[in-house]
């Protein structure tokens, strides 16, 4: 990383309820390797020469419990604020916005400039590399999201389930998160979106690059991130990734996870 470094905060969204988990425990407190998946993404902004700071975002009724089970505990002194979260994803990040613009109108110690990274708690395999090059990539085109070329063929539907159409394989790529943006870019996307949406209620966007798409003028730049960066969803899914985790000839996982975070630029 070079020149001048712009601050760098980690907004960690946890505040899922896990209903495809099939759990009464809510997904990113699931075990995962004897540890929270929670857990992992904390870790990688902890250690990470990247991110400044990070601001968790849970459900309400949990943030007691996160900060006394898992941030006190392991010692995540980069998580400087937990909030609650809203009714969707949307609502969640657009919290934790006005609560860093609340900040700065307070005249507290948070710039207004720098990045904001979004990252989903649910994808535990969050490296250094994967940050770096969303650094960069922000740096760069203001917005960017990792991502990966997908695999598999893709069909688009029609409304009763019949293939409409085929997108050429190597213009399809797999949304992953952190998403990253300038912080003066996402808060104002975010707040067109409240300002044509009620709080709390659906919207079309399912991302954060979504909003950026559909509130600004400004391009998303897709960066390459990484198929092990999986998000876990289903119980098939905590199975993939304890086989990551557990199987020797992917040992580096982890260790990408817990040790290089900490590696020289």
């Amino acid at each position: 990383m070079e020149g001048k470094k712009e601050r760098c905060t980690a907004v960690i969204l946890a505040g899922g309820c896990g209903g495809r988990m099939k759990s009464s425990v809510a997904k990113q407190y699931l075990s995962l390797g004897g540890k929270p998946i929670l857990w992992y993404s904390l870790q990688a902004v902890q250690e990470s020469r990247v991110i400044d700071d990070c601001i968790l975002v849970t459900g309400e009724a949990d943030r007691e419990f996160a900060r006394r089970q898992i941030v006190e505990p392991y010692q995540f002194t980069k998580v400087r604020h937990i909030i609650a979260g809203g009714t969707r994803r949307c609502w969640s990040v657009a919290n934790a916005l006005a609560f860093l613009e609340r900040e700065q109108a307070a005249g507290e110690e948070c710039r207004k400039e720098g990045y904001v990274f979004i990252h989903d708690s649910a994808r535990p395999f969050l490296t250094e590399e994967i940050l770096r090059r969303t650094y960069e990539g922000v740096k760069a085109y203001h917005a960017c999201v990792a991502a990966m070329p997908s695999k598999d063929t893709v069909k688009l539907a029609d409304a009763n389930g019949f293939a409409a159409s085929t997108p050429q394989r190597d213009q399809v790529w797999i949304i992953q998160t952190p998403q990253v943006f300038e912080r003066t870019l996402i808060t104002e996307a975010y707040r067109r979106l409240s300002k044509q949406y009620a709080v709390g209620s659906e919207t079309p966007v399912t991302d954060d690059a979504g909003v950026v798409e559909r509130y600004t003028d400004t391009a998303v730049k897709l960066v390459e991130g990484s198929y092990r960066n999986m998000k876990i969803t289903t119980p098939e899914d905590l199975e993939v990734a304890e086989a990551f985790l557990k199987h020797v000839p992917g040992a580096e996982i982890l260790a990408e996870t817990l040790k290089h975070n900490g590696a020289d630029s």
